[in-house]
């Protein structure tokens, strides 16, 4: 395909086009880099809120609902779903085809889900890409729904503008054991199916971490709102905190202090990617198989092999 006829699509939101063109990034199609670069000067547009959470927590239920309370006022959204199990994927077990149907047929709506590809941070590589893409297509919002697996998922933070992270009452006994990660990057948390015993419990248990946490006034401190996303209860008061968080951020800057720094993170991961692939060319990995047996029986060390390609790579250059 032409790439500038597929760029140009792009910007035009022609739905079949940024699908191709995300379909080229997940595959790390060789022009995926030229894509990229074509349509950077249309990003930055949109305001991408990541919605994440241990399994169960009804994270896809509350992404739908977030979904259809911004096409109600004319907001386009785009959804980037990160999880086999979401209704959005198409994965194993298929999803609930009538939630998809609700917001998938809205001319204002992209669903696209996408593998975690062993990413053990609840995002794929190339979910930041692919959200570039549709930065730059002009949708307002952009939704990562997080594939859930605790207190792994923490790179979201790398991605999303203003992360919210789903609990349940049931989670109550488990948010101790989660405050080293999970809940460190919470910029508000929803009690999911708040109507269930233990609620109220969940919440405090939030709150005695929040405040153990040291902060000034000036810090942002995260608010604990209750919801039955089956149900739309909550979700006026959730799209309500995104939107003063995101005036917080603004009124402060720090929306450019955030999105710089996770720049610089996403510039180091794509310089580490470029020299892992020039590093371990054929004859690089030929040179592992034949030496590592060596490591094995003590003959050398794993960090004198792991000098030996080095030096093999820089005298290449």
């Amino acid at each position: 395909m032409d790439l500038p006829f597929l760029v140009e699509n792009i910007f035009q939101n022609n739905k079949r086009y940024v699908s191709r063109a995300i379909t080229i990034i997940e595959a790390d199609d060789e022009r995926s880099a030229i894509l990229l670069n074509e349509i950077h000067k249309k990003t930055g547009k949109a305001y991408r809120i990541g919605i994440t959470g241990p399994p169960g927590a009804g994270k896809s239920t509350l992404t739908n609902q977030i979904t259809k309370y911004y096409r109600q006022r004319n907001i386009s959204v785009g959804i980037i779903a990160v999880d086999p199990t979401s209704p959005f994927t198409g994965g194993a077990l298929l999803g609930d085809r009538v939630r998809m149907s609700e917001i998938g047929s809205d001319a204002g709506v992209f669903i696209r889900s996408m593998a975690t590809r062993g990413s053990l941070g609840g995002l794929s590589k190339k979910t930041i890409d692919a959200a570039d893409v549709l930065d730059a297509a002009g949708y307002d919002i952009i939704l990562f729904e997080t594939v859930g697996v605790g207190q792994s998922e923490l790179d979201i933070v790398n991605a999303a503008d203003t992360t919210i992270v789903v609990l349940v009452p049931e989670s109550g006994d488990a948010i101790q054991a989660m405050k080293a990660g999970l809940m460190e990057i919470a910029d508000m948390f929803v009690v999911n199916k708040s109507d269930r015993p233990g609620a109220d419990n969940a919440i405090s248990s939030i709150k005695t971490i929040l405040m153990m946490k040291d902060h000034t006034a000036e810090d942002w401190l995260p608010n604990i709102i209750k919801a039955i996303a089956s149900e739309n209860f909550g979700i006026n008061e959730i799209v309500e905190e995104v939107e003063r968080h995101r005036k917080y951020l603004e009124q402060t800057n720090l929306i450019y202090k955030k999105r710089e720094e996770n720049s610089k993170l996403r510039i180091k991961e794509i310089v580490h990617d470029i020299i892992t692939s020039e590093v371990w060319n054929e004859e690089r990995t030929r040179e592992l198989d034949n030496s590592v047996g060596n490591v094995v029986t003590g003959e050398i060390s794993p960090y004198n092999l792991a000098n030996q390609i080095i030096n093999n790579f820089k005298s290449n250059l």
